[in-house]
């Protein structure tokens, strides 16, 4: 069941969380509260059709409301201040959380400059770990160009690839990470 995937927001993942709870409440139809804006109260002049769109985004933000409430963790319910509506208790935990964003920036850049490749063996997987924590970083709006990667990935590489650092340096032709990656690896093939 769906909904036994959705993590309990603990403070750690928020951004999984979030994508979690967004795509589980697209996924059950519960998502109105979240897309539309609030409509009028019914009136006694309301048609049926505007008497039905507003039960309709009244039970989708009573659901959601209900639904992520229950996937908060006890021991941050507290600190989240009380909402009328989903979207404004979407916003209040993205304000709460967004930090965290800044958090994993910090993270993410360490993990991505401290990379070396020790061995002969591995270099598809190692270009491949940066070439996902580059994606990362984009994602975190961080600019990491192709150029980059690509320079960086070289520098990483063991001893054991000096004279492909080399040839690589002379070349003119500007390569792409993937380009890279098939070259890595067929040197690594040569290796063996």
């Amino acid at each position: 069941m769906v909904e036994d995937k959705v993590p309990y927001l603990n403070g750690d993942n928020y951004k999984n969380w979030r994508e979690t709870v967004l795509f589980y409440l697209g996924y059950t139809d519960l998502d109105c509260a979240l897309c539309k804006e609030e409509p009028p109260t019914p009136t006694d002049t309301s048609t049926q059709a505007e008497i039905a769109l507003y039960e309709q985004w009244e039970r989708s933000n009573h659901l959601s409301m209900m639904f992520i409430k229950s996937h908060i963790m006890s021991s941050i319910h507290g600190s989240i201040p009380k909402c009328e509506n989903v979207k404004d208790l979407m916003d209040t935990i993205h304000a709460q959380f967004e930090t965290s964003d800044k958090a994993s920036h910090s993270t993410l850049m360490i993990r991505l400059t401290s990379m070396k490749l020790t061995d002969i063996k591995g270099v598809c997987e190692h270009i491949m770990k940066m070439r996902d924590i580059a994606a990362q970083l984009r994602s975190l709006h961080m600019v990491i160009n192709d150029d980059f990667l690509v320079h960086y990935a070289l520098n990483s590489l063991s001893s054991h690839y000096t004279p492909f650092k080399i040839s690589c340096d002379t070349q003119k032709a500007k390569w792409t990470i993937n380009e890279l990656l098939t070259m890595c690896v067929q040197e690594e093939e040569r290796f063996l």
